[in-house]
């Protein structure tokens, strides 16, 4: 997003018509509402039962109230409309920004989405957005009111008597000036406030995800420590902005507000009266403008840290929306075959920072099963999720059949590569559903010859709603082993010739893991295939071993061979079957 495009009013442009039109009604509504009240008082001198000239027309009493009661009307269906549109504008926004948003982090990588975290994100999505939906719909015909009012009021004051124009104007300078100081931004106090916000929203997300885990480990007095700490900072925040501006607030609303204009300016026309300077008529109808004055003038002093607030939560979304999507071709590439090449890639989560991968080359050849093992922290996982582009690497390329990931749209990457990670999600619909997402377009028969595949259909069929069941949020109501083989079940119905497959037996029990390695079979037949795993046992006999320390390739070959190296691939392996054989009670004894 260009830089002059960015603020607070460039955010508003779709918008920008109903924006416009609800300050334009506002503008008429409220001069409307001044000129009813400057009329009103020479309306009251027209006698009864008598016809006078009246704005250029011969009306009598009653005809001239009627007038007046026609301009309140229109005034008052001017205020109403205004707000109707400025309601209507703001909610398109709304739709128009959550939309944007939601399209926009689809498009983004991975990474920028797990550096900003969950409650920075809710907080733009939601908040930040609400915030300038009452903007919208709020403020923006008040605004209309807030400017216009005081305009007219000032015209129409100098037109019925100067002197108590000035005598208005000068308790609003007092009452503007206090309030101009209070509402001069503080960055600090401001930037505090919206960390603390963010906080709360991390706290509380934090706290109700982990709720099992704090049952089981913690008391509470932890956990939801962070999230009183959170509240605590919060108001204190907001105390030190509070304490910074109370006094000085008080006292300009109590200059702004109605009293100190009356007495001002009642003073001043009642000495006037009585050196016969000033009629009764005008000084009544200064009197009722003076004091539409300081009410529109008020609004527009709070509007002032409103305004402020909406700009800050209009830079967090561009922020968002500044983010550089990944970048697709024009014309997207078709992979030749089922081969995966990594060549001389390096790659870093962070601009500028150290690399988790540094000059990866290999070669997975189609039809071929390749593993990729090493310590934790070693950079295989990132290898993974390369392939899908969740980042784009900084240097080098990765080529899936003979084509530059970066040349294929996503779709057709997709179509190619499937995916089984460790860390399993199920949105909260059926089991058929999920499953689905693989090929919204495939029929149930072949979900279920996919979940009979992944080694699940007999345990859905055993549930009361079969596939109907709903799975839960993020599919709470399934074991692990379970929640794996529905993901596998996706894989399977996508029916794509890569797959990759990162810690998919991680957190299985023996039971399922032994249904989970049926499923993989059945998964990975006449595929090519990737393999991140920590049970050695499970590779020793695939086509190609990788082994990755510290973001780099320190061996590669086949299980035999590296055991005869005595490398790292060799400790590993001694490590794992030590694991294997470990003793709770040989445990104790060595302790």
């Amino acid at each position: 997003m260009q830089e002059e495009k960015r603020g607070l009013w460039a955010i508003m442009a779709p918008v920008q018509k109903e924006i416009q039109t609800a300050i334009l009604l506002s503008v008429l509504g409220g001069a409307l509402l001044v000129v009813d009240m400057a009329l009103l008082a020479y309306v009251m001198n027209i006698p009864l039962h008598e016809s006078v000239l009246f704005l250029g027309l011969h009306v009598s009493f009653w005809g001239a109230f009627s007038l007046l009661g026609m301009i309140a009307i229109g005034s008052f269906w001017f205020s109403k409309y205004a707000f109707l549109v400025s309601h209507h504008g703001a909610f398109k926004l709304e739709e128009i920004l959550r939309k944007r948003l939601i399209e926009h982090l689809a498009q983004i990588p991975l990474g920028h989405i797990v550096s900003t975290g969950s409650g920075a994100l809710k907080k733009v999505l939601l908040d930040d957005v609400k915030n300038l939906h009452a903007f919208v719909a709020d403020s923006t015909p008040m605004i209309g009111k807030s400017i216009a009012t005081p305009i007219v009021s000032l015209i129409a004051l100098v037109f019925i008597d100067w002197r108590l124009a000035l005598a208005s104007i000068a308790v609003l300078v007092i009452g503007g000036a206090i309030m101009g100081i209070v509402m001069q931004d503080s960055v600090e106090h401001r930037k505090n406030y919206d960390a603390s916000q963010e906080q709360i929203n991390r706290s509380v997300i934090e706290f109700v995800q982990a709720m099992g885990v704090v049952r089981t480990f913690d008391d509470g007095s932890s956990s939801f420590k962070r999230y009183s700490n959170a509240l605590l900072r919060y108001k204190e925040c907001l105390k030190a902005w509070i304490d910074e501006t109370a006094m000085s607030a008080k006292f300009g609303m109590m200059i702004l507000s109605p009293m100190p204009t009356l007495l001002v300016v009642g003073g001043v026309g009642s000495y006037f009266i009585a050196n016969h300077s000033l009629n009764f008529a005008p000084f009544i109808a200064a009197l009722l403008i003076s004091t539409g004055m300081a009410d529109a003038m008020m609004p527009l002093m709070w509007m002032s840290n409103f305004i402020k607030k909406s700009q800050a939560s209009a830079n967090r979304i561009q922020e968002i929306l500044s983010i550089a999507p990944l970048s697709y071709p024009a014309q997207t590439l078709i992979p030749n075959d089922a081969s995966v090449v990594f060549e001389n890639v390096s790659f870093g989560y962070e601009k500028n920072g150290h690399y988790a991968l540094q000059s990866i080359s290999f070669e997975v050849p189609a039809g071929g099963v390749t593993a990729l093992i090493g310590p934790s922290g070693a950079g295989k996982s990132t290898v993974a999720k390369l392939i899908p582009r969740f980042w784009d690497v900084n240097e080098g390329r990765i080529l899936v059949g003979g084509v530059d990931v970066r040349s294929m749209d996503a779709e057709v990457l997709m179509e190619h590569v499937s995916f089984v990670f460790q860390d399993t999600f199920l949105f909260y619909n059926t089991l058929k559903a999920n499953i689905k997402m693989a090929n919204p377009q495939a029929s149930d028969d072949a979900v279920i010859e996919a979940a009979k595949a992944a080694q699940i259909h007999d345990f859905i069929m055993s549930l009361p709603q079969g596939y109907d069941t709903l799975a839960g949020d993020r599919g709470t109501r399934l074991s692990g082993g379970q929640k794996q083989r529905l993901t596998i079940a996706r894989a399977i119905l996508r029916n794509a010739p890569i797959v990759v497959l990162d810690e998919a037996t991680a957190f299985a029990d023996p039971e399922n893991e032994e249904e989970i390695v049926k499923a993989l079979a059945n998964l990975t037949r006449n595929k090519t295939v990737i393999i991140i795993a920590h049970r050695l046992s499970t590779i020793k006999d695939v086509d190609h071993i990788i082994v990755f320390d510290e973001g780099r390739i320190k061996e590669s070959g086949k299980h035999e061979a590296l055991l005869a190296e005595q490398g790292l691939y060799a400790s590993l392996w001694a490590n794992y079957e030590k694991a294997q054989h470990w003793d709770l009670r040989a445990a104790k004894e060595i302790a």
